[in-house]
């Protein structure tokens, strides 16, 4: 079955990206833990993140590194925190989050919704940071 972040990268949902290439994509949280938010995903739908290729988990990470210095500058912050969970959409993901203690690192701080304009605002800061 297709998951929620293959429809996103295909265009069939919306998606706020802030970045994609041939192999993976980053777009922003809809349930963030804190503003800027920022998902990093695989184009092809790998479930656990043990199963990916060698080739496809260091990309991913460094990917997440690049994305992190660039919500760094974004959103001053203490670190950027990065989450495999795995457990909300069977598609491999990798989320990053400002944070300036350990405490915004729960699930149970993700906002219900956000709404649009923050998201894309969110978006613009991070492409900006990432041109920078």
């Amino acid at each position: 079955m297709t998951t929620i972040f293959t429809r996103i990268i295909r265009g069939e949902i919306p998606g706020t990206f802030v970045y994609k290439d041939e192999a993976c994509v980053a777009f922003m949280s809809i349930n963030p833990m804190a503003d800027g938010h920022v998902l990093v995903i695989p184009r092809d739908e790998v479930d656990h993140w043990v199963d990916l290729s060698p080739y496809m988990a260091t990309h991913l990470f460094e990917v997440s590194h690049r994305i992190s210095k660039a919500l760094q500058k974004a959103f001053p912050c203490e670190r950027v925190g990065l989450i495999i969970a795995g457990y909300e959409v069977n598609h491999c993901h990798i989320h990053l989050i400002p944070t300036n203690n350990m405490s915004q690192l729960s699930f149970a701080n993700a906002a219900a919704s956000v709404d649009r304009e923050t998201l894309e605002n969110n978006a613009e800061k991070i492409i900006s940071a990432l041109n920078s």
